[in-house]
């Protein structure tokens, strides 16, 4: 098997790793054990990347008739069969767009439509939290969006971003929680690291990380204060302590770290470090490792990096950490061969069409041979079109999961 198959093969094992519907499937018994009251009905609410697989597997499981409401993103929705009983809605990702509200709209009345008699199953993944919005009163649609832009361009990292997110809305940090009568039951599949039932898609069915307080002053800190609209400054200036939310049944069923077991058990060694920070500094720390790596090493990383916009290029997370490897690796004089690949689990990496990237010793040559300088892409956060120039996007198609990042880095 050549380098780029391994490659190709351990990340493929890994978004395998992370099956939706078997998790779902694994945790009926227990989600199904407090069901509803006599007089009662079970209501599904599925938020996020997976959450199509995951909803066909919990209705296949409840009784015949059971309404299930849907929300992914549009790569998943385009492609999804109906189904009896289920209502599908595509928001909008990573900015929330007109899709995002008319989806928080639908599931704040669903939930405000139920009796303590009903039982909610919430089936919650990665990308919720930019798939439904709901405004806090005195802000809007634009303003949230205005906020998820700075936050994706400033180098936060998903638990500040989502402590944010949290104080701006009426859905997450326990909005699910708020609004509906009937107890909530919660079956996660986690895309951040540490898995923080908290962080992930804002934490719908579980408390606030924390408060409208600790939110302004993490903006300043991230230098995006003076930037964000003035309803939203107004708002978090009122400061105060998080509202209690009353206590919800919830339940990990999947996350980074099973898939990254994965790929070890495909015969790889688990990396020396995760993909955490912004990826300007961890590019030149995966290059060190591949010197010392011996003839067919395969070393494999999970986690979820940042990136901090300087340029109005088109790209994610791990084609900027794909190219940067590249340009480390030309710079420093790395000899042999190798390969690294980056890609995000749900099949797409920022606003492109392509999960990642897999680079390797002429990736940076072959793209100026194609007319594209790699070094002023990077400048500009233009990784997508350097990528293409050389050959080396990772282009998987919607997964129909989400457990953040994957790598996989290769020695021939």
């Amino acid at each position: 098997m050549d380098i780029d198959t391994r490659a190709r093969k351990l990340f493929e094992a890994g978004v395998a790793a992370a099956d939706p519907a078997a998790g779902v499937v694994g945790a009926m018994g227990w989600a199904a054990a407090e069901g509803p009251e006599p007089g009662g009905r079970w209501q599904v609410v599925a938020l996020g990347k997976a959450a199509l697989a995951m909803s066909a597997a919990a209705l296949k499981a409840l009784p015949e008739g059971t309404q299930a409401l849907v929300v992914t993103n549009p790569e998943n929705a385009e492609t999804a069969v109906p189904r009896d009983g289920m209502t599908l809605i595509a928001g909008d990702h990573p900015v929330p767009g007109a899709g995002s509200a008319a989806a928080g709209r639908a599931i704040l009345e669903c939930l405000r439509a139920l009796s303590p008699q009903d039982r909610v199953l919430a089936l919650i993944s990665g990308g919720g939290s930019a798939l439904a919005v709901a405004p806090a009163p005195g802000l809007t649609l634009a303003d949230k969006a205005q906020v998820s832009r700075l936050l994706l361009g400033c180098g936060a990292d998903i638990t500040q971003m989502n402590l944010i997110r949290q104080q701006l809305s009426e859905l997450k940090g326990g909005g699910w929680l708020l609004a509906s009568k009937a107890p909530v039951t919660g079956l996660i599949l986690s895309d951040v690291p540490g898995d923080d039932l908290r962080v992930i898609a804002s934490g719908p069915t579980v408390a606030p990380i924390g408060t409208r307080s600790r939110a302004a002053q993490l903006c300043r800190e991230l230098g995006i204060w003076d930037a964000l609209p003035e309803a939203v400054r107004a708002h978090l200036a009122q400061g105060g302590e998080a509202s209690a939310v009353p206590q919800g049944r919830n339940r990990l069923i999947g996350a980074n770290g099973i898939s990254v077991a994965a790929m070890v058990a495909q015969g790889a060694q688990k990396g020396p470090f995760a993909l955490e920070g912004d990826v300007a500094a961890l590019a030149p720390r995966i290059v060190a490792l591949i010197s010392e790596m011996a003839p067919g090493q395969t070393l494999v990383f999970g986690g979820e990096t940042t990136v901090t916009l300087r340029g109005d290029g088109l790209g994610g997370r791990n084609q900027e950490l794909a190219l940067r490897v590249a340009c480390a690796a030309e710079a420093a004089g790395v000899t042999g061969d190798w390969r690294f690949l980056s890609g995000g689990t749900d099949g797409r990496d920022g606003p492109t069409d392509a999960a990642g990237g897999l680079v390797g010793p002429e990736s940076c040559a072959t793209a100026r041979d194609e007319g594209c300088d790699p070094q002023a892409a990077l400048a500009r956060n233009d990784s997508y079109h350097a990528l293409k120039a050389a050959g080396a996007l990772l282009v998987t198609g919607a997964t129909g999961t989400n457990v953040a990042d994957l790598a996989v880095l290769v020695r021939g």
